[in-house]
């Protein structure tokens, strides 16, 4: 089992925060020092450019049930997302599978 490590991410106002992600395969990953002292792993992207990997497959799953014959009038998807400090924003996997749980629902009239 890899070890834990936290990693800073950035967002857009330039604030960060710390997530706590395995410890990265490559070690080419710079560490930067808290006001405390404690160093940490810096992600590669900030926040928001991690997760804009995720968009286009959220996108694209709400469009094509969006699409559907009889369109739902609400649409849920929910999945889980992993951060890691060089991959950013990964779809997290149970046993080796990324699933999705998708809620569609109708209104009678």
């Amino acid at each position: 089992m890899s070890e834990k490590q936290l990693a800073q991410f950035s967002l857009p106002d330039g604030s960060t925060f710390l997530v706590e992600v395995e410890e990265p395969e490559t070690r080419a990953i710079e560490r930067v020092a808290l006001p405390s002292g404690q160093q940490v792993l810096k992600a590669q992207q900030t926040f928001e450019e991690a997760l804009d990997h995720i968009k286009p497959v959220a996108s694209t799953i709400v469009t094509k049930l969006r699409n559907l014959n009889q369109p739902a009038d609400e649409v849920e998807v929910k999945f889980g997302l992993k951060l890691t400090a060089d991959a950013g924003a990964i779809f997290a996997s149970v046993g080796g599978e990324v699933s999705y749980e998708i809620t569609l629902k109708w209104k009678q009239n």
